[in-house]
């Protein structure tokens, strides 16, 4: 699996874990506060189309994983 990949597989299983665990009608809500997490995943998204900075590149690349484009 490439770096990209695992980037969008992490951030998205976030987001819908999150989801899942913040809002009041989900079957495993626990509490409000974990839509923060949704917001600080999407802030970090949206940075890092930008400034091309992603914290999880650099520690997948550190673990060995290779990009699209090796």
């Amino acid at each position: 699996m490439t770096l990209e990949r695992m980037i969008r597989m992490f951030a998205g299983s976030f987001v819908l874990l999150s989801l899942a665990l913040g809002v009041k009608g989900s079957p495993v809500f626990i509490n409000e506060n974990f839509l923060w997490v949704t917001v600080f995943v999407g802030a970090n998204l949206l940075q890092s189309a930008f400034t091309c900075f992603c914290p999880l590149e650099m520690i997948l690349k550190k673990l060995g994983v290779r990009s699209a484009t090796a």
